[in-house]
Parts: structure tokens; sequence; C-alpha cells
């Protein structure tokens, strides 16, 4: 009788250890679900930072090709002028 009984026993065993590791162990669903969390936040980071370098491609050819992009960039950032020009700065009226 009891050689009977030791089969199914060893198999519900092995079938609970098998769920404690499917839901507990290493690599288990919750690690899983939370990796999977993870590469989302991964691929939004990842698409901006390939729209910025896109961006920055694009500057990079228009200072490469045009002397355009380059005066404008002197004049915006750095206030230079061209020789023979005069500079006039515009304020906005103060309001009190």
């Amino acid at each position: 009788m009891w050689q009977d009984k030791w089969l199914p026993i060893v198999l519900i065993t092995l079938l609970g250890l098998l769920q404690y590791r499917l839901w507990f162990g290493k690599n288990s669903i919750p690690d899983y679900l939370s990796r999977e969390q993870e590469v989302k936040v991964q691929a939004q980071q990842n698409a901006n930072l390939a729209q910025r370098n896109a961006l920055l491609n694009a500057d990079i050819t228009d200072l490469k090709v045009g002397l355009e992009a380059i005066e404008e960039r002197a004049r915006n950032e750095l206030g230079l002028i061209k020789h023979g020009e005069t500079f006039y700065r515009i304020l906005p009226p103060e309001t009190k």
C-alpha cells in the first residue's frame, strides 16, 4: 500500500518546489515583471537620447555646410558683429 502512494507524493513535492521557484526564486515572475518595467523606462530614455542626438547631428551638419549657421551663432551667443556694422541694442520699456 505504501508503495502505491510514494509516486504521487514525490510528484506533488516536485510540483511544489517548482512553483516556489517560479514565484519566489531567482528570475521569478515578479523579477521578470520588474525587469520588464525597467526595460520600458530605459527604452524611453534611449528614444529621448536618440532624438537629441539627431538634433545635434543636424546642427553639426548645418555648421559644417553653411557659414550662415556659424554667423548666426556668433551673433546670438557671442554678440559679434561684422566689420563696418553698427550694433543697436533695443531694451523693452520698464514697467512700474
